[in-house]
């Protein structure tokens, strides 16, 4: 990106003691895009019109007046991180088999007129609030009508071409300046949209599964990191110390490819106003096992065994014990 191009600097971006390589940036006509996405691996794609339709309307006060009388998703969190979690992974009576839990945001659901003015009010020492909405029939004609005019060809030539399963969802994102979605990562394919401000993505391949410490797949916060960036603890997490990853920043007009199985971290820049962007979901398409394996691959079959276990020992607690007991010695020893 040329210093013309470039609204943002260093002060805006959060430290950590990471390291971290730049994210390929290409123009979406360029073929090196596809080399990547062929790869399974992330690309930052410029010059696509994909949701041109958005960016050239899509400001606050549009989406207020626009969205429409529908109430949307909205997590308040008491601080910058919004990690997500998984409600049907959490104990209550309808599910005692669930983890004894307390969710670090509050999901509400509200109307678009009380969010914004939320927003424009807010003052430090208030919860932080992070807008997460699917797109649908329900968003108001308006906000359909140029939704129906985003780039389709280019994310339906993308999926033809790389053999993507259907699109899932696509899902509206309105943050907070400095608001933060902690490392995670899907299990889908994601071309992530940039239509209003920066974002400041850090990517981490599938190869780095160790060194993020993920919760286990019965918890609520599954696919998560259980490392805290902003202090990690090296004690509990030593092998974070040599973690290695890649960064960008995608502006307006920008569209991230972030493969499948491969941990993000999302932050929006700080001093930078709020954000707005939209995702495209889909899924991984069909499994060709070729061998070597590829690390996603690997993710994946880790996944797999976790639940099998989780379903035939009815039990969280014995499934370490039954993994250490498997290895130990048997795999260990020389």
């Amino acid at each position: 990106m040329s210093e013309e191009q470039k609204s943002w600097d260093s002060s805006q971006l959060r430290n950590y003691d990471i390291e971290l390589e730049q994210i390929p940036r290409y123009h979406f006509q360029d073929p090196k895009v596809d080399e990547r996405i062929s790869k399974n691996q992330p690309v930052l794609i410029t010059g696509s019109k994909l949701v041109k339709s958005a960016e050239e309307k899509w400001n606050l006060d549009y989406l207020g007046k626009h969205l429409g009388k529908s109430t949307y998703t909205v997590f308040l969190s008491k601080n910058h991180n919004f990690k997500y979690f998984d409600e049907k992974k959490i104990y209550s009576k309808s599910n005692p088999k669930g983890i004894e839990f307390k969710p670090p945001t509050q999901r509400l659901e509200m109307n678009i007129h009380e969010f914004m003015k939320k927003l424009k009010d807010w003052k430090k020492g208030d919860d932080r609030l992070y807008l997460q909405q699917t797109l649908n029939s329900t968003v108001g004609p308006s906000i359909v009508e140029d939704y129906l005019k985003f780039d389709w060809h280019f994310v339906a030539d993308k999926k033809n071409k790389h053999m993507w399963g259907e699109l899932t969802s696509n899902v509206l994102f309105i943050s907070m300046e400095g608001n933060v979605t902690p490392c995670h990562y899907d299990e889908q394919q994601n071309l992530f949209a940039q239509i209003l401000g920066y974002k400041r993505c850090i990517l981490f391949p599938p190869d780095q599964f160790e060194c993020l410490y993920p919760h286990p797949v019965y918890h609520p916060h599954d696919r998560q990191s259980m490392v805290n960036f902003d202090n990690p603890n090296f004690t509990k997490h030593p092998k974070f110390k040599n973690i290695k990853g890649c960064e960008t920043v995608v502006g307006p007009g920008d569209v991230l490819y972030i493969p499948i199985y491969w941990w993000h971290h999302i932050e929006s820049l700080l001093h930078g106003g709020p954000t707005i962007t939209v995702n495209f979901w889909y899924k991984g398409g069909p499994t060709n096992l070729q061998y070597p394996l590829q690390d996603h691959q690997k993710v994946s079959i880790m996944r797999n065994v976790e639940k099998m276990l989780l379903e035939v020992l009815q039990d969280p607690q014995e499934i370490g014990p039954l993994l250490r007991a498997m290895v130990l010695g048997r795999y260990t020893d020389p």
